[in-house]
């Protein structure tokens, strides 16, 4: 999303959330996953941001006009290099964690 490319700046992300998950199959998916920087991975985890089928990332009504400024959410951003098999959680996601 941010174009960060220092590892240890990065965190991995559920998509789906650990304790949403029915199997240990789901948690390990690496399709189950996002590389975001900590800031973006907070925000993906409490539903104020999602990302659509196309990698564009989506902001909720929820954050502020101030807050979208601060986080670096008042542009367009984009997740590159998604596959079907992210695209099947990241449904989950809008459709469970966030909060549009």
């Amino acid at each position: 999303m941010t174009g960060l490319a220092i590892p240890a700046l990065l965190r991995a992300s559920h998509i789906k959330p650990w304790s949403h998950c029915e199997t240990d199959a789901e948690r390990l998916d690496v399709y189950n996953g996002l590389l975001l920087a900590p800031h973006l991975d907070a925000a993906f985890d409490c539903g104020f941001v999602t990302v659509a089928n196309d990698g564009t990332v989506v902001v909720s009504a929820a954050l502020s006009p101030d807050a979208r400024i601060l986080l670096g959410l008042d542009r367009t951003l984009r997740l590159h290099g998604l596959t079907d098999g992210h695209r099947a959680y990241l449904i989950y996601h809008r459709d469970v964690v966030f909060s549009g």
